[in-house]
């Protein structure tokens, strides 16, 4: 377990009396659960997350006291900028901190785990460091007794089970989704990206049907009332969790951790994750002719999926031409080597740790170039990591595959040098 949770978290944290705890002394703990709070001391959501989650930890201190062993920690991942800050939260929570100089490592976990905003609390598996759950916060609010510990992802179809609602009031039970592509789609009235998104999807999925494939879409609704969710739903042909059924709603934020919306998680016939990014596809492929969106390895930068530059470190190759085959050369030259890291980090059943783009000349390319105060040279070889608001560099008259592995292999290794963005 100690090299796992070392790999993650390092060799030593810290307890609120400020004493150094070392990773590997959780083992002797009986720690079987690790989560990572990542958050910041001050208040609004944050506050509230702190009170009911030290409520939480404490029956499972408590049980741990009676039992002689302790099954789940919990680790800060702050998101202070000053140390009194830091400081001051970690005395008043009861449980561990990452370090505060090991700022190194905080990036690289919110980038790991794709943390978009705070507070955040991701279940990982003590003995592997795998993720368990990507949303703990749901977890607290429906689980407060710990009754499901340790909240373990679960088959679509199982979570799923139950009845389904057309907009006509019809119902239909969930076994009606077996054998077809499902588009899960995470959404809400209010949410004005949500409502354009839903306009193009609903021509989406009539071209998809009237092209003789299996796929339906399973609306879990975000509204604030039912009925939001009834006057949103009559625009949708698909089916959806009856707006009563919070926990079933909950269940499926938990399985696939949805942080945002809209979300449009696209499933094959077994209820395995095709892509997390269907919002991205469906807007990118408006005559659907790639649906069911089997994930690229390098992508084409657009206005449609430049917000996955958000999401974590980004490998952007700047061409410098509008010729499609300029683009279509660059992506083929980088390709073996995303699909090389794609493939090393699904084996381990972990995200990769880069996006792969290849970016022309647009508008919005030059926006991205004076956002990050790049050179104008083309080719232009830079990772973005854009939550670090660094910037990884190589300017060569000639990019080759060699230095392109390179370059992301000395990333990876933490060898190269950032500038600020």
């Amino acid at each position: 377990m100690a090299g796992a949770l070392s790999e993650v978290l390092g060799e030593v944290l810290v307890a609120a009396d400020g004493e150094e705890v070392a990773v590997s002394a959780l083992a002797a703990r009986g720690v079987s659960l690790v989560g990572l709070y990542f958050g910041c001391s001050l208040g609004g959501p944050c506050a509230q997350l702190g009170a009911s989650l030290a409520a939480f930890y404490g029956r499972f201190r408590g049980e741990a006291a009676a039992a002689g062993g302790q099954r789940l920690e919990i680790v800060f991942v702050s998101a202070e900028q000053e140390q009194q800050q830091w400081q001051e939260a970690v005395r008043a929570m009861p449980w561990l901190a990452l370090p505060f100089a090991d700022k190194h490592r905080k990036l690289k976990l919110w980038n790991k785990y794709r943390v978009s905003n705070i507070p955040s609390l991701i279940f990982i598996d003590a003995s592997t460091g795998k993720v368990v759950c990507r949303n703990g916060l749901l977890v607290i609010r429906d689980d407060p007794e710990g009754l499901e510990f340790p909240w373990g992802p679960k088959p679509f179809s199982e979570v799923v089970a139950g009845p389904l609602l057309r907009n006509n009031g019809q119902t239909l039970d969930s076994n009606a989704l077996e054998g077809s592509h499902v588009g899960v789609y995470f959404s809400a009235h209010w949410c004005p990206p949500c409502r354009s998104l839903t306009r193009v999807l609903v021509e989406s999925y009539r071209k998809i049907k009237e092209a003789g494939q299996k796929f339906e879409i399973l609306f879990v609704s975000a509204d604030r009332s039912e009925d939001s969710f009834k006057q949103y739903f009559s625009e949708m042909p698909w089916v959806a969790v009856p707006y009563a059924d919070e926990a079933r709603r909950s269940r499926l934020n938990r399985l696939y951790g949805i942080q945002g919306i809209p979300t449009l998680i696209v499933l094959d016939s077994k209820g395995d994750v095709i892509t997390r990014q269907g919002r991205v596809e469906v807007l990118n492929d408006i005559e659907c002719r790639e649906f069911p969106w089997h994930p690229k390895p390098v992508l084409e930068l657009t206005d449609s999926n430049a917000v996955q530059l958000n999401e974590g470190p980004c490998l952007v190759l700047f061409v410098d031409s509008e010729d499609d085959g300029e683009s279509e050369a660059a992506k083929q030259l980088i390709q073996p080597i995303a699909e090389k890291i794609i493939a090393k980090y699904k084996a381990k059943e972990e995200e990769a740790p880069l996006l792969f783009f290849v970016a022309g000349e647009d508008d919005m390319t030059d926006s991205l170039r004076d956002y990050t105060n790049l050179p104008e040279a083309a080719p232009l070889l830079t990772i973005l990591d854009m939550s670090a608001r660094a910037k990884y560099v190589m300017d060569v008259e000639e990019i080759t595959p060699e230095i392109v592995e390179a370059f992301v292999s000395d990333f990876l290794a933490d060898k190269l040098k950032p500038e600020p963005i």
